[in-house]
């Protein structure tokens, strides 16, 4: 994440309707599985500016990751949040240390995702669970990955396929997001594949940024996606631009 986009993504975090609506989607998929009245020891990986570690919070101490240095400095200054910088791919902790371990929009930033994956379950307890999330669909690639640096986006199969590299885990809960939206979604980033110079990218670039003074579009989306949310409670969607994972690590 390039300096510029920390204090633009720290705003997103807490404001953007994408970040709202997803974030309630995360805590109530972990209620399916615990109860925040059990303290439990959680980890975060990539928190970024660190909104979602606050989303943790209810389930008991968290603690969070982050890899890039000067991201952990300005989060840490502007939340107080007490980050530790390490990557993915090499997490400082013991094995089987905690009862939930998160990454939530980080696996499709690592090249070696599964190694990535392997290393999220190594340090999950026995009966823990892992909750995962990745942007869905190369047919969605656009400017906005580019900027957000991702090295892929996921069908529900390579998804699943990650799990299969531990026969540690069992999935529990899997589900696409953002299905009423991904239809428009596609057709806004084949428009602009199609006639790139369209529309004035201002500040990162990032597609979140775009329409964010227009109250009008925004409540339209924040309202879909969150009858969206309350039919996530039902329904689990074949298709979206998002997935979500839960995967219990098995009892020894």
């Amino acid at each position: 994440m390039d300096k510029a986009y920390y204090r633009e993504y720290f705003q997103f975090e807490r404001e953007h309707w994408w970040f709202k609506v997803r974030n309630r989607i995360i805590y109530e998929n972990i209620l399916r599985v615990l109860n925040p009245q059990n303290k439990l020891t959680t980890l975060n990986v990539g928190v970024a500016t660190g909104a979602t570690s606050k989303v943790l919070n209810p389930f008991g101490n968290v603690v969070s990751v982050e890899y890039d240095h000067d991201c952990c400095v300005y989060t840490r200054q502007e939340t107080g949040i007490d980050i530790i910088q390490a990557s993915a791919l090499d997490l400082p902790f013991k094995d089987t240390f905690f009862d939930l371990v998160c990454a939530f929009d980080v696996i499709e930033h690592i090249e070696d995702d599964k190694k990535a994956v392997k290393e999220i379950i190594r340090v999950c307890k026995p009966g823990g669970y892992v909750v995962l999330t990745v942007p869905a669909n190369m047919a969605l690639w656009s400017t906005h990955d580019i900027v957000n640096r991702h090295y892929r986006r996921y069908t529900v199969q390579s998804f699943i396929n990650l799990l299969q590299f531990s026969h540690d885990t069992k999935l529990i809960y899997l589900s696409c997001f953002n299905f009423f939206l991904f239809f428009p979604i596609y057709l806004f980033r084949l428009s602009l594949r199609l006639f790139p110079n369209i529309i004035t990218r201002k500040e990162s670039g990032s597609d979140f940024s775009l329409f964010k003074n227009n109250t009008l579009i925004n409540f339209i989306f924040y309202s879909i996606f969150s009858f969206e949310r309350w039919l996530l409670k039902f329904i689990r969607f074949p298709i979206g631009a998002s997935i979500i994972m839960v995967a219990a690590r098995n009892s020894m």
